[in-house]
């Protein structure tokens, strides 16, 4: 099996349409990639694109995607998604594999490249397997069945006599009579576009689908060939340091580069919107950025992390339309209700923390600009370099890299538009690195939200109504799972920033987007009704739930946890939630115990994940397990502080992200349900965390937190 990361053409100025007639013989599919080129949840009505394919105006007229059997046999599969560490590239390998016929080794994957891949709005969502996963699958299995035709018209025999392995067709009685596809392709040019349901293979069927071959590209990260975007040399590259506000909205006064442009080798760029110093050695770049001396208008903002909440609720817009989740009448149920419960819970500003800050490289070729970067979504950031540049799309060329860390941070690029701009203008090859201040202040932020939740319960312990009404976070997540008679849920904007925001600077998706306070919010509740009426957790989940998946992944986690009933505040420290992502189940139970400056310490936690169909599970649970271990960062510590526009969070210093010290026992598997599709995996497993750990905190000390990070300040004060 190939790398799915292309290497680098010394030229080329296909299109894709052009570059699918350069493809010679063999047999292409190409696909509709409508499904997975999707607008976001939350867009405004009438928000225009950023121009190109960029901002959310919808992709191109060009919807397709490629998979093409060539005249040598070999497989190769074109997509405009793109490999974030998660092993989608493997796992999307692996489904073509499997409904082709040949083993791995046989399959290459070219991704993200946006000259000869089909457009995608991004790697998120957890969409790669669950959407784009399924139209692969088709067009593999529509593949095969012209496959097999062609060989039932070169064997002289019918279609149903005929079998499929390892490259080859061979009819079923006698496995001699053959003819491997590189036999069936050459001399043929054959262009098929699916259309219908494919007949695709069920998993008793499975021999690549299944298991967990070792990852595409384990060898390079393990020896340190892979590139990411900062690793790639040129001849003459500069490397550039930009002058940043020291706030947002801030204005530039006056800007003295005197001092930079006398230094050696240094070139001073000043445009009206930017200012920048290169040079051939980064810190050298750095020390003439010191030396410029700038004023600004910084308008000061009073408004901090703490009272940021009471500033946004008034700043709500107006409910989205229609309201998800109803059903009933949610006012007679409150007034037939022998137990009221009204809670409002927090959340504050997050990062996305990536260990590889946003990087750039641009580099001239002709008429085009090239660029390697760190990128979810290389065809929206090319769009975003188009519109700065005012030059047509066709003269930007994203080049696929790895990438060192993304959750839904790497969505944006203003540093894509700054690298093409300078390589422009100085004619060299520019590389722009984010420093970590540059990454919290610039990279957009989870946005700080706030869920009120009003429940009640009837005379026997059911739940009689549901009232949920969520701001700024979206409704991912927020799925109202139990069975409440009465429910109405409103929504108040989302989690993204478009245009002029509430929030004081840019925010926008962060890991399963909304999904942790709305899972966190509901779950607590759903507690605090259990201990009111003195019932175990679990029992009343149990008790209100008739969703099959819902049952089973709480009743699966419950017995490998080993879980004993008992009411809660018990002192044992154990607490569960359940969280629906990406059409997958997650049961989470957690085990907790308070150190000695009264900060909680996660001792293990068990999860079950109901996915479907899984195509690799070892690959599943190491998602689930990552998830795992990023959630404790935004349920114990991960905030950001700031006033006004001054972002006061700099560095890891003072942004605690999860270390090696605070891993818990993880015990993350996987509850086996071939009855459905393939379902997402890369964030399901993050959503319970939260919840799961406040309820092991009052569970233990009867003390409840509303406001996420749960930090000892916060337990503290809810002790007290």
């Amino acid at each position: 099996m190939k790398n799915n990361i292309s290497e680098t053409p010394s030229s080329s100025a296909l299109s894709r349409r052009g570059f699918l007639q350069s493809l010679g013989g063999g047999v292409t599919i190409l696909f509709s990639a409508g499904a997975f080129a999707q607008e976001p949840k939350g867009k405004p009505a009438g928000a225009k694109p950023a121009g190109g394919f960029g901002g959310f105006g919808g992709p191109p007229p060009d919807l397709n995607s490629y998979i093409r059997i060539g005249e040598d046999g070999k497989v190769t599969i074109f997509s405009g998604k793109v490999e974030l560490g998660q092993g989608n590239t493997t796992a999307l390998a692996q489904i073509a594999a499997e409904e082709l016929g040949v083993g791995l080794e046989a399959i290459t994957m070219v991704m993200g490249d946006t000259v000869l891949c089909p457009y995608d709005m991004g790697t998120f969502g957890s969409m790669s397997i669950m959407v784009y996963g399924a139209a692969l699958r088709a067009a593999a299995s529509e593949a095969r069945t012209i496959l097999i035709e062609m060989a039932a018209e070169k064997l002289g025999v019918t279609v149903n006599q005929l079998s499929m392995e390892n490259g080859a067709v061979f009819t079923s009685s006698d496995k001699n009579k053959n003819v491997t596809f590189a036999q069936l392709t050459a001399g043929q040019r054959i262009t098929r576009t699916l259309k219908g349901k494919a007949v695709i293979r069920r998993p008793s069927e499975f021999t690549i689908m299944g298991k967990s071959p070792a990852r595409f590209d384990t060898r390079a990260k393990v020896t340190g060939e892979a590139k990411f975007a900062g690793d790639y040399r040129f001849p003459e590259m500069l490397y550039a340091k930009i002058l940043r506000p020291p706030a947002h909205g801030a204005t530039l006064k006056s800007a003295d580069t005197s001092a930079a442009e006398k230094m050696a080798g240094v070139v001073v760029v000043k445009e009206p919107d930017m200012i920048a110093v290169l040079h051939k050695d980064i810190e050298t770049a750095e020390t003439a950025r010191a030396a410029i001396k700038a004023e600004y208008d910084v308008p000061e903002g009073t408004v901090d992390e703490n009272s940021i909440f009471d500033d946004l609720l008034p700043k709500a817009p107006k409910p989205q339309s229609p309201a998800r989740e109803n059903a009933g009448d949610a006012a007679a149920g409150e007034k037939a209700s022998a137990e009221i419960f009204e809670h409002t819970w927090l959340n504050g500003y997050g990062a996305h923390a990536p260990i590889e800050t946003h990087t750039a490289l641009a580099w001239l070729e002709g008429d085009r600009i090239n660029l390697h970067v760190a990128t979810q979504a290389p065809f929206l950031i090319q769009g975003q370099v188009v519109s700065a540049l005012k030059i047509p799309s066709e003269n930007i060329r994203f080049l696929p890299t790895y990438v060192g860390g993304g959750f839904g941070g790497k969505n944006s690029g203003n540093e894509s538009a700054e690298a093409a701009r300078l390589a422009r203008i100085t004619g060299k090859p520019v590389l722009v690195t984010y420093t970590r201040e540059e990454e919290f202040f610039y990279n957009s932020f989870r946005p700080a939200a706030i869920v009120k939740i009003k429940s009640g319960l009837d005379a026997n312990g059911r739940m009689s109504f549901w009232s949920n009404d969520i701001y700024y976070a979206g409704d991912r997540s927020a799925e109202m799972f139990y069975d409440p008679p009465h429910k109405a849920q409103r929504t108040y904007g989302s989690y993204m920033s478009f245009g002029p925001s509430a929030h004081p600077f840019q925010t926008g998706p962060w890991r399963a987007p909304g999904a942790n306070i709305n899972v966190f919010a509901r779950e607590s509740q759903i507690d605090i009704m259990a201990a009111k009426i003195k019932m175990d957790p679990l029992e009343f989940r149990l008790k209100n739930t008739s969703d099959k998946r819902v049952r089973s992944v709480l009743e699966a986690a419950a017995e490998r946890f080993g879980y004993k009933p008992a009411p809660g505040p018990s002192g044992r420290g154990i607490g569960m939630a359940v969280g629906l992502d990406a059409d997958s189940f997650v049961a989470e139970i957690a085990e907790i115990e308070l150190n000695a400056q009264g900060g909680i310490v996660v001792k293990r936690i068990v999860a079950a994940q109901d996915m479907g169909i899984v195509v690799n599970p070892e690959g599943a649970v190491m998602q689930m397990e990552g998830c795992i271990m990023m959630a404790l960062g935004y349920t114990l510590a991960e905030e950001i502080q700031f006033r006004g526009g001054r972002i006061l969070t700099t560095n890891f210093h003072n942004y605690r992200i999860p270390r090696f010290s605070w891993l818990p026992k993880i015990e993350a598997f996987l509850v086996k349900n071939d009855e459905l599709d393939p379902k997402g995996g890369g964030e399901p497993a993050i959503c319970p965390v939260g919840g799961a750990v406040a309820n092991a905190l009052f569970d233990l000390t009867g003390a409840r937190v509303f406001r996420m990070p749960i930090t000892p300040e916060r337990i503290k004060a809810a002790r007290a």
